[in-house]
């Protein structure tokens, strides 16, 4: 592999996460959206399996998948008193993008051009992917251009399992114990719902869920989703005159009418948003689907009350329709329950930048299971994996980047075990 790794250690892990996410992204594992089981997708537990026989290999005996599709095992510590740590990573891709049958492809020693992709015309342009244009040198993993790639978040599930198995390896390396935590159906928002802390057993956890090289972050969005359900009047359009009320053309005036200034492609750093992402709907009824995010729980409610009010005013100027809006709570920012603590971010800090690299501490425009993991008191900050342009076609990963994240989680160990 040409370029410069972060380390000789990231060097020397780099084939082991290339192959583990070529092998994983070939699974299928895409959640399902309003999920009647857990996991939601039967590829989901195909992939639990198959990192179950693999940590069985490496040496993790008690690996195990619960009958909610959770995958726990422990990598016994060496140093005597440290306190047992968690690596987590989920295993569904987004139900935002096709994911069935991808092909991951291998870039080596990319020249800073664009990347055109065999399938569906896709082009990777640096011109417009700042972030790959800075990796000339990496190798870059990409799909083939029809389906997401899945690194979000397999990228983190091979780093995990590439870490783990050099610490297996190598033991004579200082750590602690290690839970490592595969998860279901966090695209969906769910991963964190049937996730047993007490049974991890763990003083704090780490995702690796993040994307550009040295993230850190103990700060997510916290998230609603809104629920518009319209109700109209239909009849034989032959005599819908003064009688019908058309729900579809209810549900445009509402999504006319959302902040244009208060959408995702409009907003940036700690800027909130609300964001319709499914419209169904004919002239009886009409459903719209939101998702609403802000980093203070205060922002986010003036942004829920935007929607109710939209809706409010739409109803009062058609009184014979019936809107209704129901919110959900999603998840809470992560970082008033990782206070606390603070040596779960301290220590990961360091491990970056034993690494050689400096922690970047952006807030996450988004959320991971780390979010109700810390609310539930399982302090779980997130750290990066070298993936980009999640939940589309265009999702690539540096090598050396996911290398340089592997590296970092055996780093993790060691300060963990030096601080005890």
């Amino acid at each position: 592999m040409a370029g410069t790794f972060s380390s000789s250690l990231a060097e020397e892990l780099a084939p082991g996460v290339r192959d583990r996410l070529i092998r994983y992204a070939r699974v299928d594992t895409q959640s399902v959206r309003d999920r009647e089981r857990s996991p939601s997708s039967p590829g989901q537990l195909v992939l639990l399996e198959m990192l179950r026989s693999e940590l069985v290999d490496i040496g993790l005996e008690d690996a195990e998948v619960d009958a909610n599709g959770y995958l726990f095992a422990t990598l016994p510590g060496t140093a005597r008193d440290a306190p047992v740590i968690g690596l987590l990573a989920h295993v569904d891709v987004s139900p935002d993008a096709p994911a069935e049958g991808v092909e991951p492809l291998v870039h080596e020693s990319y020249d800073g051009k664009p990347i055109a992709l065999p399938r569906n015309g896709t082009v990777l342009d640096p011109e417009r992917m700042p972030e790959l244009g800075g990796r000339v040198g990496h190798d870059i993993v990409t799909s083939s251009g029809d389906t997401l790639l899945g690194a979000d978040d397999k990228a983190g599930v091979a780093e995990i399992m590439t870490a783990v198995a050099h610490l297996a390896a190598h033991p004579g390396l200082p750590r602690p114990t290690i839970r490592v935590g595969f998860l279901p159906d966090e695209e969906i928002g769910e991963g964190a719902t049937l996730f047993d802390i007490e049974r991890f057993g763990a003083r704090c956890a780490y995702t690796f869920d993040g994307s550009e090289v040295g993230e850190l972050q103990d700060e997510t969005f916290t998230g609603s989703e809104v629920t518009v359900t319209i109700t109209g009047v239909d009849i034989h359009p032959g005599f819908a005159t003064g009688r019908m009320v058309n729900a579809t053309r209810l549900a445009g005036r509402i999504l006319a009418e959302l902040p244009a200034d208060q959408a995702p492609e409009t907003t940036e750093g700690r800027q909130g948003f609300i964001h319709p992402y499914e419209v169904h709907g004919d002239a009886a009824h009409a459903t719209i689907k939101a998702i609403v995010r802000d980093f203070e729980e205060e922002l986010l409610e003036q942004h829920v009350d935007t929607v109710r009010q939209l809706a409010q005013r739409v109803a009062d100027a058609e009184p014979r329709a019936r809107i209704e809006v129901e919110v959900r709570k999603q998840y809470p920012n992560m970082r008033d329950h990782i206070a606390p603590f603070p040596e779960s971010v301290e220590h990961a800090a360091e491990a970056i930048r034993r690494e050689g690299l400096e922690p970047v501490r952006n807030p996450i425009r988004g959320g991971t299971d780390g979010s109700q993991l810390s609310a539930d008191g399982l302090p779980t900050p997130n750290i990066f994996t070298g993936g980009h342009e999640y939940h589309s076609v265009r999702e690539w990963a540096s090598v050396h980047d996911m290398a340089s994240a592997a590296a970092v989680a055996v780093r993790l160990a060691e300060v963990w075990a030096e601080a005890s």
